[in-house]
């Protein structure tokens, strides 16, 4: 536990942080972010920052907070429309935008992780998503000839995300929704960061239970209490009795 335990993100992150990093950072619009280190990475001043991530929060929450900063110069992303500082800079040219469909997003981060540089796919085949990339011909189950385009696994410097428990040695759980991005991120970092709510003693989780083996984890902290935010808030009036 000592070796991989720090007493706050800062400290996580000490050694790290440098200009031009690829980070992997787990989260699902404000739902599972690691959102300590992400404030963390905010103070220490880094630039040129590339992010693979689902989305870039929302203004001033999550990665937004280093698009307001202007940290950041490419977002490699599959859902970006609640962020109006992004849509800024992006349609002014300031930020650079890989659009990446969300299972393939998801599975070049496994690939990644799993130290596979490739793999084809059929989804944006005849989309802009397709453009420029290699087009290779496969017979399907039923004999057909079928057109897949090829994509890249991503290899980050850096994979940051959030789990609800840990215990000594980096076993991981995340809870429910929350699992979404943050289990293959994980896995294809040089290092991974994680942000935890409840580190329990070795040997307390079920076996059955681990979501990610502590093998991939370099570095935790504790992030604990969280304030639980919400993207939109709707209300209606309460009806008269």
């Amino acid at each position: 536990m000592a070796g991989k335990l720090y007493p706050d993100a800062a400290a996580a992150l000490e050694g790290v942080l440098r200009d031009d990093l690829l980070i992997a950072s787990g989260g699902f619009g404000l739902c599972g972010i690691p959102e300590r280190l992400l404030t963390a990475i905010r103070d220490s001043g880094v630039k040129g920052l590339t992010f693979a991530s689902n989305n870039a929060g929302i203004d001033n929450e999550g990665i937004g907070m280093l698009l307001r900063t202007q940290q950041v110069k490419k977002m490699i992303s599959s859902y970006v429309g609640e962020n109006k500082e992004f849509e800024r800079q992006f349609l002014s040219g300031e930020l650079e935008v890989e659009f990446c469909p969300q299972g393939t997003l998801a599975e070049r981060m496994r690939a990644g992780g799993a130290g596979i540089p490739g793999f084809y796919t059929k989804t944006g085949v005849g989309t802009q998503v397709a453009e420029g990339k290699e087009h290779k011909d496969f017979v399907n189950r039923d004999g057909v000839s079928e057109t897949f385009i090829l994509e890249h696994g991503i290899f980050a410097d850096l994979a940051i995300v959030k789990a609800w428990k840990a215990d000594e040695t980096g076993n991981l759980v995340f809870r429910k929704t929350a699992r979404n991005f943050n289990l293959p991120a994980a896995t294809c970092g040089k290092v991974c960061v994680v942000e935890v709510e409840e580190i329990v003693p070795t040997g307390s989780l079920d076996p059955d239970c681990i979501h990610l083996p502590g093998v991939y984890v370099q570095r935790m902290i504790v992030g604990a209490p969280y304030d639980k935010k919400i993207e939109f808030t709707t209300t209606r009036e309460r009806e008269a009795a």
